[in-house]
C-alpha cells in the first residue's frame, strides 16, 4: 500500500488498531478496526441504487457488458487536514491512508455519491451502476459500442481505473450483482450456487445465520423458502444456545434449501410493456403474493414474497387479513405497479367490493383510500389456481 500511494508514514496522534482476519483460502485480509474514529463520524444517508429496478431495466437488453472499478475506494483521495485521524499502527510504524479506506462508515455514501455524480451525464437505461459495479446494457450492438466508450472515455476523463480481469464486455448473458443475467431471465450466478453446494452443516447460531443470509438473499427463487427455513430461524431466536441442537428436522431443511437453489431455479425479468398481475392470499398467521407475467407462455412467475402476520394482525378478520395483504403486497412491488394499470387475483370475493362500496370499518375504509392511487382490476380465481400466492401465505404454519 506504501509502495502504490495508497497510506503514507504518519505521526498521528490518533490511532487505530489493525487486525488481520484469516480468509478461507487461507490468505489474510488486512483490517483496521474504525469503531472508535466512525462513533465521530456524522451520518452519510446517500441512498445506494435499488437492485431490483437495476435488473428490471435489463429485460430487453441484447448486449450486456460489466466494468469494475481497481481497488473502488482507494481511488478516492482523503483530504490532507483529514488523514491524522485514519492513522493505524504496524510493527513496521505508523501510517495513514492518503486513499479512502473501506473500514469508514461514510465510505459507501462517499463512493455512492462519486458513482452517481460520475455517470450522471451519461445516466440513462443504458448505464447503471451498484458501488463498483457498472452496468451497461443495450438493445442494439451500435448503441453498445457508443455507450462502453463513453463510460470509459468518462472514466479517464477523471482519473479512475478497471480492473481488466474483471471487465466483461459485448455479452449476451453475465454474471452481476450475485445474479446470473441476460436474455430476459435472472438465476443465481454459479460462484454462488457453489458456495451453498459446498456449505458445511453449521454447529453454531451463527454458522446458521451465515448460511441463512446466504440462501435468503435467493429467497425471491424459492416458492415456499419461510416454511422450509423455518427449523433453522428457529435455531438463531433468543434464548437458543450458542451451540446449536441439530434434529431431523433442521437436516430436512438444510439439505431442501440446499437442493432447490443448486437447481439453478430461473424467474423472469420484469418486461414493462406487459400487464403484471398479483396474485394476494392471507392465512391465520401470514399474507403472501405472487407477481407475475405473461410474456408469451402463458402467466410466470417473477418473484415470491410473504409475510408473518404480528400479533395485533392476527386478530383481524378474514376480510381485513385479505386486505392487508393486498395493500402489503401492492406497496412491495410499487416500483413495477406504481401508475400502470395491473390486475389483482384473489380467491376472496368481498374485496371485489372494497373498490366499489363504502364501510364502515376504519381500517378497511383507510386501506381503500390508500388503494385509489393504483389502478388495477379485482378477478376472483377458483382457491384451486391460487396455489403461489395461497402457499406463500402459509408458509409460515
Amino acid at each position: 500500500m506504501l509502495k502504490l500511494g495508497v497510506i503514507e508514514p504518519s505521526v498521528s496522534p490518533y490511532n487505530s488498531p489493525i487486525v488481520l482476519v484469516k480468509k478461507k483460502d487461507g490468505t489474510i485480509r488486512f483490517c483496521i478496526d474504525y469503531r472508535r474514529l466512525n462513533k465521530e463520524l456524522e451520518f452519510d444517508s446517500e441512498p445506494i441504487p435499488d437492485v431490483p429496478m437495476i435488473f428490471a431495466k435489463l429485460k430487453k437488453k441484447r448486449y450486456l457488458s460489466k466494468i469494475d472499478l481497481s481497488k473502488g475506494y482507494w481511488q478516492i483521495g482523503v483530504k490532507e487536514s483529514d488523514r491524522p485521524k485514519t492513522s493505524f499502527s504496524t510493527p513496521a510504524g505508523e501510517f495513514q491512508w492518503k486513499r479512502l479506506p473501506f473500514e469508514l462508515k461514510t465510505s459507501g455514501a462517499v463512493f455512492t455519491r462519486m458513482m452517481r455524480k460520475l455517470l450522471e451525464p451519461m445516466k440513462s437505461d443504458d448505464v447503471e451502476h451498484f458501488i463498483d459495479d457498472i452496468i451497461v446494457a443495450t438493445e442494439t450492438w451500435e448503441q453498445h459500442v457508443e455507450a462502453v466508450d463513453a463510460v470509459l472515455k468518462r472514466l479517464e476523463e477523471v482519473g479512475l481505473t478497471a480492473k481488466p480481469s474483471k471487465c466483461y464486455l459485448g455479452y449476451s448473458e453475465l454474471d452481476y450483482l450475485g445474479h446470473h443475467v441476460g436474455q430476459g431471465m435472472i438465476m443465481p450466478d454459479e460462484d454462488k450456487i457453489q458456495k451453498i453446494r459446498d456449505a458445511n452443516r453449521p454447529v453454531t447460531k451463527k454458522e446458521v445465520r451465515a448460511f441463512l443470509g446466504l440462501v435468503g438473499y435467493y429467497r425471491r427463487f424459492v416458492d415456499n423458502y419461510a416454511e422450509i427455513s423455518a427449523p433453522l430461524t428457529d435455531l438463531t431466536k433468543g434464548g437458543q444456545p450458542e451451540k446449536v441442537k441439530w434434529n431431523d428436522e433442521c437436516e430436512a431443511a438444510f439439505i431442501k434449501l440446499k437442493e432447490k437453489l443448486i437447481s439453478k431455479p430461473v424467474l423472469l425479468l420484469p418486461d414493462p410493456s406487459k400487464p403484471f398481475v398479483l396474485r394476494t392470499d392471507a392465512s391465520d398467521i401470514a399474507v403472501g403474493a405472487v407477481l407475475m407475467q405473461n410474456q408469451g407462455q402463458g402467466l410466470q412467475p417473477l418473484a415470491y414474497a410473504s409475510k408473518k402476520l404480528s400479533k395485533a394482525e392476527k386478530n383481524y378478520s378474514v376480510i381485513e387479513k385479505e386486505c392487508l395483504g393486498v395493500v402489503w403486497a401492492v406497496k412491495k412491488y410499487e416500483q413495477y405497479l406504481y401508475s400502470v394499470h395491473f390486475t389483482l387475483e384473489t380467491d376472496h370475493q368481498p374485496l371485489t367490493y372494497l373498490q366499489k362500496t363504502k364501510t364502515e370499518n376504519g381500517r378497511l375504509m383507510r386501506w381503500a383510500m390508500q388503494l385509489q392511487q393504483y389502478y388495477f382490476t379485482v378477478k376472483v380465481i377458483p382457491g384451486k389456481d391460487n396455489v403461489g400466492a395461497d402457499y406463500m401465505s402459509r408458509i409460515h404454519e
